[in-house]
């Protein structure tokens, strides 16, 4: 049987090889500020996990580099990140001295490059796959699940970034809930607002470009730079109208941040509202008027249930944009994972970086995969009710 190479496995097995053989695992630090001294695999790990860790990456590196059934990639790459997040728990059991509380054990660029292409081996399987939205949610789920119980039990206690998570628990969680609230927030108002905005740039089109070209204006401006426009005004009316301060309105705070990402999120959504009912047949309006349904009897009925996974895809692309924009509120006091970031950038401290940013990209991940498959999942049914 001849045995045939994978073109983009080669790639991911030599970011593989070189995460693994050439880059350092881990670094240890004796205490939280100061450089690192890098460490490969066969200094980081006890004997018995290095060995494990190299023989589930020089399988991966074999299966990446032919072409395999996306069963088998699928397994191994989920079985070698499996490892890599044990093994560098216990990186840190290994290199911290015992009784020290100094040390800091972090993960290095070997490990980060290592986890960057066996994630990557497991898109490509999945990509290969296709596998239904509702697998792709459980897997997800199961990856989430991993993680939960890794942290539960301790594993990780002795990383940089949990001792970081440790002394901050409280604050956290604080400014973990601001950061799902801006983000959250801030698309119910854009969604309550620019859905209706859609449908009236559907229907005038003498309004449409010029509603359209103002937002598209807004998105072109830099987020800072929002930020600080809004600050002005936004403290004038909270100086001059009764009771604005007393429920947030502020000058800085969560209020410019709040604003800023609803301005943000208004284009993507009333963009994709009229691109959306613009693509409605127009066969299905005619056979519309022709039962006698009224124009809000065919836009409920009708017009949106067919629009609704292409406004669905304006919602999914503004969510995973506030969850990234919401990080940099906290440069005007608005909270949320930006917090620590900006603070560990002040004390040069990456761990306290990794803590802000860590849990961002984790929920823009999580949230674009569950919209995902909820406008896959919303998708057949659009194409029926079209074809029919």
């Amino acid at each position: 049987m001849q045995l045939r190479v994978d073109k983009l496995g080669v790639i991911t097995a030599a970011l593989t090889a070189y995460g693994a053989f050439l880059a350092p695992f881990a670094t240890f630090r004796a205490n939280r500020i100061v450089a690192g001294e890098g460490r490969s695999i066969s200094e980081a790990l006890p004997p018995t996990w290095a060995a494990l860790v190299l023989l589930v990456v020089i399988v991966a590196i074999i299966l990446a580099i032919l072409k395999t059934p996306g069963v088998l990639r699928l397994a191994i790459a989920l079985c070698a990140l499996a490892v890599l997040a044990l093994a560098i728990g216990a990186a840190a059991g290994q290199l911290t001295p015992p009784e020290n509380t100094y040390a800091r054990v972090s993960p290095a660029s070997g490990f980060w490059l290592l986890l960057f292409a066996l994630a990557l081996l497991a898109a490509d399987a999945l990509t290969r796959l296709r596998p239904s939205p509702l697998v792709r949610v459980a897997i997800l789920s199961a990856v989430l699940g991993f993680i939960a119980v890794v942290l539960i039990s301790g594993a990780w206690d002795g990383l940089s970034l949990l001792k970081e998570y440790a002394s901050r628990a409280d604050t956290f969680w604080a400014e973990a809930g601001k950061h799902v609230m801006l983000a959250l927030g801030s698309l119910a108002a854009a969604t309550a607002v620019g859905i209706p905005l859609g449908v009236l740039c559907h229907r005038v089109p003498r309004l449409r470009d010029g509603l359209l070209g103002a937002l598209n204006a807004i998105q072109t401006i830099p987020s800072i730079a929002l930020f600080g426009i809004l600050i002005a005004p936004l403290g004038w009316i909270a100086l001059h109208v009764p009771g604005a301060a007393a429920i947030g309105i502020r000058g800085i705070g969560t209020a410019p941040a709040f604003v800023a990402l609803f301005l943000y999120s208004l284009l993507p959504i009333v963009a994709n509202t009229v691109v959306g009912l613009a693509g409605v047949p127009r066969e299905a309006n005619e056979a519309a008027r022709g039962i006698g349904m009224t124009d809000f009897q065919r836009l409920a009925g009708i017009e949106f249930p067919l629009a609704f996974p292409v406004i669905l895809t304006g919602i999914r692309i503004v969510l995973v944009q506030n969850i990234g924009l919401a990080t940099i509120a906290a440069l005007i006091g608005g909270g949320g994972f930006g917090v620590f970031v900006f603070q560990g950038v002040g004390q040069t401290a990456m761990d306290l970086v990794l803590l802000g940013a860590v849990p961002t990209v984790l929920l823009a991940f999580t949230a674009a995969i569950v919209l995902d498959a909820v406008i896959e999942t919303a998708t057949p049914y659009h194409n029926r009710v079209q074809s029919a």
